[in-house]
């Protein structure tokens, strides 16, 4: 009988391991093929993400799990986004991306509202379904920006900065959708979110005027390369941990620990110590939001999808073209950078879930939602790179 447990228990330890490898090897394979065809590595993990999951070959059937792990990978890819930007150049473009960011959420909640008007949503439906659309996706544009090179370019930091000021504003979007499905948040929690938006802004400032600083225990373990791994890891994910208790975004505090490490001295190993550990976990997270996306759904509702998918994206890039211009002044970057932003971000699916649970939308709506967000960002690469090839096309023709 003992032997018989241990065998079942050995045999379904082989089963995972040979799906991991099974994985690892259609990244691979697909990774490959992408490469040939000059597109991000992305793509090959959603591409992956589709065939093993429920709507594939059910390789990988607990989604919760992949989720977790992916935000993870989130939490990550800011906490190293956090140490390499220069903060200091962004906050420069303050004007950009506090008003280009107000203003992309208006226009897109104006769009949102010309179709509902022609469907009779009400208000409600409108303003959450506006709020879900404005938002970009920091992992998908940001790693792009830094594989191409151009996240110190002018537009480049235009962007970044945008798309971190969305991270603060989704607070404000919570709050609105939750008023507006009748859960009022409560004193406790509004004071909270207020109290960890006043102590990050204050933490910002004081590492802006302070610019290099020493962590004791840092200094201590300079050469101890295991605890280093641990000890960054505590930074990336305790402030995401505390931005979280104070209802903010996790990937915004990972954000803050990675420049709060950025600015102290000996710590240049943590960016090699979890190299790794961001490569993995960064596949993982582009590896869920493949597994979102809902095949059959899509083929029954192809057209729908496909004009839904058309909308939001010429909605998107021609609002953020328009911002971009209006605080730039050079068409070439703005359109651009209107491409780079003209996606549905990860963060969209929290509001997807909020309306979803306040019964301000219905579920063939939330299917509908959640399947465009996902395609938008499987799409991006390709509509950043054909928006690309046609303004360099254009220059030379000039």
């Amino acid at each position: 009988m003992l032997f018989l447990n241990f065998f079942l228990v050995a045999n379904t330890s082989n089963t995972d391991m040979l799906n991991i490898v099974f994985i690892c090897f259609m990244v691979v394979v697909a990774g490959v093929l992408l490469k040939l065809l000059k597109q991000p590595y992305i793509i090959a993990y959603m591409i992956t993400g589709i065939l093993i999951g429920k709507q594939g070959l059910k390789v990988i059937t607990d989604e919760e799990l992949i989720k977790v792990l992916g935000e993870f990978g989130l939490v990550l890819l800011l906490f190293f986004i956090g140490m390499e930007i220069n903060v200091s150049n962004i906050l420069k473009q303050w004007k950009t991306a506090v008003f280009g960011t107000i203003f992309q959420i208006l226009g897109s909640v104006f769009f949102v509202g010309l179709i509902g008007v022609y469907l009779d949503w009400n208000i409600s439906r409108i303003i959450i379904l506006g709020f879900i659309i404005s938002l970009s996706s920091s992992a998908v544009v940001i790693k792009m920006l830094q594989d191409n090179k151009e996240s110190e370019t002018p537009i480049g930091q235009n962007i970044i900065s945008i798309l971190l000021m969305q991270d603060i504003f989704i607070v404000a979007m919570l709050i609105i959708s939750n008023y507006l499905g009748g859960q009022v948040p409560t004193t406790k929690e509004i004071t909270l979110q207020i109290t960890g938006g006043v102590f990050m802004i204050g933490l910002m400032i004081w590492v802006l005027k302070k610019k290099e600083f020493t962590i004791p225990i840092i200094k201590n373990l300079k050469k101890d390369h295991e605890l280093q791994v641990f000890i960054a890891l505590i930074f990336c994910f305790g402030f995401s941990t505390m931005t979280s208790f104070f209802g903010l975004s996790a990937a915004l505090g990972a954000f803050l620990a990675g420049m709060l490490v950025s600015a102290a001295k000996y710590t240049d190993w943590i960016h090699h110590s979890l190299h790794a550990f961001r490569v993995v976990l960064v596949a993982i997270f582009f590896l869920s939001i493949g597994m979102l996306i809902d095949l059959s759904f899509f083929l029954n509702h192809w057209k729908i999808v496909s004009l839904l998918l058309i909308s939001v994206y010429l909605a998107n890039h021609l609002i953020n073209s328009i911002v971009l211009f209006y605080f730039g002044r050079n068409w070439k970057n703005s359109i651009y950078g209107g491409a780079l932003l003209g996606q549905v971000g990860e963060l969209a699916f929290v509001l997807a879930t909020t309306a979803i649970t306040t019964n301000v939308i219905s579920d063939f709506e939330y299917q509908l939602t959640v399947i465009t967000i996902a395609l938008t960002l499987f799409i991006s690469p390709l509509w950043i790179l054909i928006t690309k090839t046609l303004i360099n096309r254009k220059n030379k023709s000039n």
